[in-house]
């Protein structure tokens, strides 16, 4: 994994006035699972789509394979496998008749075509439905299938954008196994992702965008060294408010105070934390507190201090996207 395979130089994109992404430069090593995250709106969309040919950059330039990838991109479009957060496939064509159509699009024949489809179908666990229409497939085997479609001409590399999003337990837990297997053949995946534990699962590297900026880019094991430098303290209140939050920023000013799911509230800082000196505060303004618990931190928590936002709105972003 020594070897860049994608290299992003001051890439941009306006869309009008706005600079959806501002000027970002990373690589990517071959075989490697890299990871995109960042909140909706960062740009983790649109630096996909600058990278597979569906938008043009306004400045900056992008290699892959070696090749320019705004001069040459139907070369490029040769090398890549593209599976967008929206299905691309046709409802009334059976999954077979998807694949087959697919490959054709690379220029495989048609017997080579099926064969490989059938391959696919039952690499995908999905060759008992083959014959049924697009449209009569679940959610989580047409994701599925989709990520067949992007791999039917056997890509270097494969784009996928928030590839389990809206998708059942089962059928997430299923794709992400797909990933690392096809990773483990050779494949390079570049994938972006709302889910802070998916990328905790998958990646050997992540970047961080917010507001079209890379504010960090990283190995996972490193990300989580710098996080363990931290120490922090959840304390589960009877009920949590926005005014409570902001008493203990007061009057504990020198570590950080935010919200964790629930009615829970985390205290952070790169000194020790004494709980004594916060449980005197609790029963000063009446709180109850059902629990206090040192924490190891996570990944989520690395997200929190690079990025600043709070994982409650990555949450409701999630659910806005099920729907």
């Amino acid at each position: 994994m020594s070897s860049t395979i994608i290299e992003v130089n001051r890439l941009s994109k306006y869309f009008g006035n706005l600079k959806a992404v501002d000027e970002i430069s990373f690589s990517v090593n071959k075989g490697e699972i890299f990871g995109f995250l960042g909140p909706n709106g960062a740009g983790k969309t649109t630096t996909i789509n600058m990278l597979t040919g569906l938008a043009r950059p306004s400045s900056g330039s992008i290699y892959i394979a070696g090749e320019d990838g705004i001069k040459n991109i139907k070369k490029v479009q040769q090398l890549i496998g593209i599976v967008p957060d929206e299905s691309n496939l046709y409802d009334e064509m059976s999954g077979l008749e998807n694949l087959i159509f697919c490959a054709s699009l690379y220029g495989l024949d048609k017997q080579k075509s099926e064969k490989r489809a059938k391959q696919l179908l039952a690499q995908f666990g999905l060759d008992n439905t083959g014959k049924r229409p697009f449209k009569a497939y679940s959610k989580g085997m047409k994701r599925k299938l989709t990520i067949a479609a992007g791999i039917i001409h056997q890509p270097q590399i494969l784009f996928l954008d928030e590839p389990t999003t809206g998708i059942d337990v089962e059928s997430a837990r299923q794709i992400r196994q797909l990933l690392q297997e096809l990773n483990h053949q050779g494949t390079t995946i570049f994938l972006t992702t709302h889910y802070i534990e998916e990328a905790e699962r998958l990646c050997h590297r992540i970047g961080f965008i917010v507001k079209g900026k890379i504010v960090r880019i990283g190995q996972l094991s490193e990300l989580m060294q710098d996080a363990q430098k931290d120490n922090i303290v959840e304390f589960t209140l009877e009920t949590y408010c926005t005014e409570l939050q902001n008493a203990l920023a007061t009057e504990f000013p020198e570590t950080n105070v935010t919200k964790a799911e629930g009615e829970k509230i985390r205290i952070s800082s790169p000194e020790r934390i004494e709980l004594m000196p916060f449980m005197k505060f609790f029963a000063q303004n009446q709180v109850p507190v059902y629990e206090a618990r040192v924490i190891r931190p996570s990944l989520e928590d690395v997200f929190v201090k690079i990025t600043g936002i709070e994982l409650s709105e990555m949450k409701k972003e999630r659910e806005g996207r099920k729907k």
